[in-house]
């Protein structure tokens, strides 16, 4: 039985969807403004996991991850770069999709944008009116009404009356009550704006997630996911929105992945430590990022450094060595392993335990005697299946091994080159020559690996 942490139970649950053999999932997705970062990169894998891993399990997965396609921060970067802001979010939706490519992303089922949804959004707004659970201030914004929700704190264990305290209140402030949250935002000179009941503006950012989630998968779902970061406000929020405007639960179970922090340190701009997933492909491949992220329990910390990624490296390289000289064919994958990987996937998708499954597989591997056997190429079938519910050991070993660690290095037409050379050189019985073309290459991050067949070579 699957069992899964749920953040507003804060336990361990056994996992029972509302229809049977079914999955219904919203992930909040990216505010795109701006480059994706490596604490971006940990939330999209996370998800992804989880839907190769139902699918695996044998159900039905409906995936939503929405786009938030206008929002204060947009609209502020494109009035910075004086570009509008539809062609800002096109540039850097392109450059998402091109990132998550990369690191062997699904597509989801649905990818929703908030500004093909204002119609809804509208429609939960005037809801939420009608059930008296918001209002329109002096300035003609519409806000939620906080006190109004029996509840609210329920999935984070903020306490209003704490948060009222905490609140600095601005004189121009025109809510009710401080903890309020806008819903519907007035129309601003040079701002984007759309028709509505209360006058020309744009959506908050929380209504955008309940409408599109709601309008894809129905009042009450089976699974939200996000950033450990979204808990509150912004999932607080939702419950409120989608519970205040007619669905029952909104959601049965919350997942939320933890942070990513730098060398010890919270990743910001501000302390020069933020890195983009390009910067981060510039150097390392985009299955060892992959492998790294996985190599983690989801809701725990991670901790970002070069040094766990090349140990990261390090791991998948042993795995991808592992069945470097088998032809794994097709056919049935090892029982035994399959259920040690599902006993501990079962267990919150702890993908750690997963991984050192996969280790497991390739050590039995690398004791065998003999490669060409029936045994080698069941157990490599396993590691590449198994490791396709991680989203990783796709690749030719060979790929991998001579990919290194990034677009970067000395080409492989050279590195064939010098090989041949070296070749050469021992056939006269230069052995000097031949070590000093082994030692060049070395120093160029090139390890050679002499066998009866020839020399085979992969990147440091």
């Amino acid at each position: 039985m699957l069992t899964i942490y749920n953040s507003l139970t804060r336990q361990k649950e056994k996992f029972q969807p509302i229809e049977p053999g079914k999955v219904r999932m919203y992930v909040c997705g990216i505010t795109v403004y701006d480059y994706c970062h490596i604490g971006h990169a940990r939330m999209i894998l996370v998800f992804d996991m989880a839907v190769r891993y139902f699918r695996f399990r044998g159900y039905e997965v409906n995936y939503i991850r929405n786009i938030t396609d206008i929002d204060d921060k947009i609209i502020n970067r494109s009035l910075e770069n004086g570009e509008p802001f539809n062609e800002l979010t096109e540039r850097f939706i392109q450059a998402m999709n091109e990132d998550f490519a990369a690191l062997n992303v699904l597509v989801p089922d649905r990818e929703p944008r908030a500004t093909e949804h204002i119609e809804q959004i509208i429609a939960m707004i005037s809801r939420l009116l009608e059930n008296g659970l918001a209002y329109q201030a002096e300035n003609g914004d519409v806000f939620y009404d906080v006190s109004a929700f029996e509840g609210y704190g329920k999935l984070s264990g903020k306490n209003i009356e704490e948060l009222r305290a905490g609140i600095r209140v601005d004189v121009q402030d025109v809510k009710t009550d401080p903890v309020d949250f806008v819903l519907w935002k007035m129309e601003k000179p040079g701002e984007p704006a759309w028709d509505s009941p209360w006058g020309r503006g744009r959506p908050g950012w929380h209504i955008e997630c309940s409408a599109m989630a709601v309008h894809c998968l129905g009042a009450d779902f089976d699974i939200h996911g996000g950033g450990q970061d979204l808990q509150f406000p912004h999932h607080e929020n939702e419950i409120a929105q989608s519970c205040g405007a007619g669905s029952k639960t909104f959601v049965n179970l919350w997942m939320h992945n933890g942070f990513v922090r730098v060398d010890d340190e919270k990743m910001s701009k501000s302390l020069g430590n933020f890195f983009t997933i390009r910067e981060v492909m510039a150097r390392y491949l985009p299955e060892v990022i992959r492998f790294f992220i996985l190599s983690s329990h989801y809701r725990s910390p991670l901790n970002y450094s070069d040094g766990h990624l090349d140990e990261a490296k390090a791991g998948l390289t042993r795995l991808y060595t592992s069945i470097r000289d088998i032809h794994p064919g097709e056919g049935e994958i090892s029982t035994d392993y399959r259920q040690r990987f599902k006993r501990v996937m079962d267990d919150d998708f702890n993908t750690r335990a997963a991984i050192t499954v996969l280790h497991e597989i390739a050590g039995e591997i690398n004791r065998l005697d003999d490669k060409s056997s029936a045994h080698a190429a069941c157990l490599a079938r396993t590691l590449i299946g198994l490791g396709d519910v991680l989203g990783i050991m796709q690749l030719a070993p060979a790929e991998f091994l001579r990919a290194g660690a990034g677009n970067t290095g000395i080409p492989t037409e050279e590195i064939t080159r010098l090989i041949e050379e070296r070749a050469q050189a021992k056939a006269k019985r230069n052995y000097a020559e031949a070590d000093r073309l082994r030692t060049q290459l070395s120093e160029q991050g090139i390890i050679l690996e002499d066998n009866p067949a020839g020399t085979t070579w992969r990147r440091k």
